[in-house]
């Protein structure tokens, strides 16, 4: 399932994930985000962060420990002793133990499944409707915040454009064929 939503809307799953376990949330939707997607904090807190969630919504490339470097160079620049990292994707072994001395939880695919299964029927329910509400699957320009198109090529391949252009000229490479992963990842409401 994560890997047939577009970024956004991964993040915004995640999110609402934390939002079920109890923390108050904040989520930066476009542009620069400072290395911070969602802001967490504890209840009736909400100018006290607890922690930062970093997300990564890739395929085919493990999370290297630079990545979970920058996480934590962002912790300790808000002064925080607890990060999170989640992706669809894996983690080198060089980012799990330099996650594992500094802080941050890593939470790849399985384990945010496994997270998910945790949940309430209920609960589940509500992160299918997050993932699946409208065009899931068109990524959303990161510095406009709006919905791409599709484009294409002179050579005839399509790519992602942003629907602003030319006053932006953000682009997506479109993966191939329907875009689509495999379904074995679970998480079934």
């Amino acid at each position: 399932m994560f890997l047939q939503i577009e970024w956004r809307r991964f993040e915004a799953v995640i999110e609402a994930l934390f939002a079920q376990a109890g923390f108050e949330t904040k989520a930066q939707t476009h542009g620069a985000d400072g290395g911070v997607d969602v802001w967490l904090y504890a209840k009736g807190k909400p100018n006290e962060p607890v922690s930062i969630v970093q997300c990564k919504q890739w395929t085919g490339k493990s999370v290297g420990v630079d990545k979970i470097r920058e996480l934590r160079g962002v912790m300790a620049s808000h002064n925080l002793s607890r990060g999170q990292f989640a992706t669809t994707s894996g983690f080198t072994s060089d980012a799990v133990t330099f996650a594992k001395a500094n802080g941050v939880n890593l939470l790849d695919v399985d384990a945010l499944v496994a997270l998910i299964e945790r949940r309430s029927q209920e609960q589940r329910e509500a992160l299918l409707a997050i993932a699946l509400e409208g065009d899931y699957w068109r990524p959303t320009c990161v510095n406009c915040g709006t919905k791409m198109v599709e484009r294409a090529k002179r050579d005839g391949s399509g790519f992602w454009g942003c629907i602003n252009f030319p006053k932006c000229r953000t682009t997506m490479k479109m993966r191939s064929g329907n875009g689509l992963a495999d379904e074995s990842l679970g998480w079934v409401a």
